[in-house]
């Protein structure tokens, strides 16, 4: 084997020796997105269930206030907005001064 042959199979066992590092990276890489996706997913499932449960509680809060009105109820409360209505109004107006 010539001198030149021995180099250039030296320079080959080296690229060699990078490209396997670097498959090994990639590997690595890799394996830690596919673990990411997979929390991302789980997590994913968890907040779509949370959501459900928080639709049903405001469906449950909508349907339990309904049912709880009555007629005083809603005439206290358009009191208690006018005389809020009314105090804004009168700190607008003292703004305005």
């Amino acid at each position: 084997m010539t001198e030149e042959e021995k180099k250039l199979l030296s320079t080959f066992e080296a690229r060699l020796r990078h490209l396997i590092y670097l498959h090994d990276e990639l590997k690595r890489e890799n394996n830690r997105l596919k673990q990411l996706l997979e929390e991302q997913k789980e997590e994913k499932v968890k907040m779509l269930e949370e959501i459900g449960q928080l639709k049903t509680n405001y469906t449950n809060l909508k349907t339990a206030t309904t049912i709880s009105l009555n007629g005083s109820d809603v005439k206290e409360t358009k009191l208690r907005l006018s005389k809020l209505v009314r105090e804004v109004d009168k700190c607008i107006a003292l703004l305005n001064e």
